[in-house]
């Protein structure tokens, strides 16, 4: 029997990787874009930040600057720029990784799914036919091929 390691996702399943306040207030308060805070770009009203935690590699996540848990409680002007950067995350994914569909979406609340309920984001999550094996179904456990660090180089060398 072959044994995976995948140490890098033990803080993360004990919760011992945890910061204090929002992961994503976190990370829009630092002034430099360093591979530590994750963020591909920032626009006027919102940001795009790679997933720490990715489901594929090249998972991104547009989040706004406000700290708001709902949609609607933005205004329309922040919803916009949300979908035209994830409109922009998936050309730009198309282009590093060549996947063959995506999966865009929000979870609202920590009923649906949210890992960080109070401030919404939405999800780009690239997929190729047949991503879903038995690592995934059985294991549950995610074989990535590349480190956070170079996808989060890939996709900014390629961010317009």
């Amino acid at each position: 029997m072959k044994r995976m390691s995948t140490p890098w996702r033990k803080n993360y399943i004990e919760g011992s990787d945890k910061e204090e306040g929002c992961v994503f207030c976190n990370a829009l308060a630092k002034t430099e874009d360093t591979p530590k805070n994750l963020i591909i770009h920032r626009g006027q009203r919102a940001f795009v930040i790679v997933n720490l935690y990715p489901y594929t590699n090249g998972h991104l996540m547009v989040a706004p600057n406000d700290h708001q848990p709902l949609l609607e409680l933005l205004d329309s002007e922040t919803r916009a720029e949300m979908m035209e950067l994830a409109t922009q995350a998936t050309v730009v994914l198309k282009k590093v990784y060549h996947p063959h569909a995506f999966n865009l979406g929000a979870n609202i609340g920590r009923a649906a799914g949210a890992g960080v309920p109070d401030h919404v984001h939405i999800h780009i999550v690239p997929r190729w036919t047949g991503d879903s094996n038995f690592m995934s179904i059985i294991g549950e456990t995610r074989v990535l091929p590349e480190t956070i660090e170079q996808t989060l180089k890939r996709i900014k060398e390629n961010w317009k």
